[in-house]
């Protein structure tokens, strides 16, 4: 059963990394038509140092495609975003989660010492976002249903100041 929740505008971001996997898997023709079935009128990719030819890479009908290496910050794209593709590193993670949007992580197991994939798989067990790989983007998106997730935790910033002080203090 394909759930119902459109992602008017999806953000795709690979970080300050190259990861060229996931930017092929978002801009294959399976990815692409599913993202239109989910309602998707507009991707914003952030494909940071990527070797392909952006010239080449598909489009579909009907979904405006807009492409960048990088931004200073990229929170105006986060909080535009109804659906957010990312790698699954730290940073971008704790970004899009924090805005309260929905999130899936593509985990790069060409990577060694993997430690995306055991936040992957921490904060995915935990029920605050979804993961899969390049290999299994376009059946996720089938069935990704954000009521399923929980929210983030808000950051606590009297609790962090309390855990600095006693840190430093020691």
């Amino acid at each position: 059963m394909q759930v119902k929740t459109e992602f008017k505008t999806v953000l795709v971001t690979v970080g300050t990394t190259v990861f060229d996997k996931l930017v092929n898997a978002v801009f294959s023709q399976h990815v692409l038509s599913t993202l239109k079935s989910r309602g998707c009128k507009r991707i914003i990719a952030q494909i940071g140092n990527s070797h392909l030819d952006l010239s080449s890479l598909p489009s579909i009908e009907g979904v405006e495609i807009e492409t960048y290496a990088y931004k200073d910050s990229i929170i105006e794209d986060i909080e535009k975003a109804d659906l957010t593709i990312g790698h699954a590193g730290a940073g971008t993670t704790l970004d899009v989660l924090r805005c309260d949007k929905t999130l899936l992580v593509v985990v790069n197991n060409d990577l060694m010492n993997n430690h995306q994939l055991e936040l992957a798989n921490s904060l995915s067990e935990d029920g605050y976002l979804y993961q899969c790989t390049p290999e299994t983007l376009a059946e996720c998106l089938q069935y990704l249903d954000p009521s399923q997730l929980k929210p983030f935790p808000k950051q606590n910033k009297i609790l962090f100041a309390t855990f600095l002080d006693r840190v430093l203090s020691t």
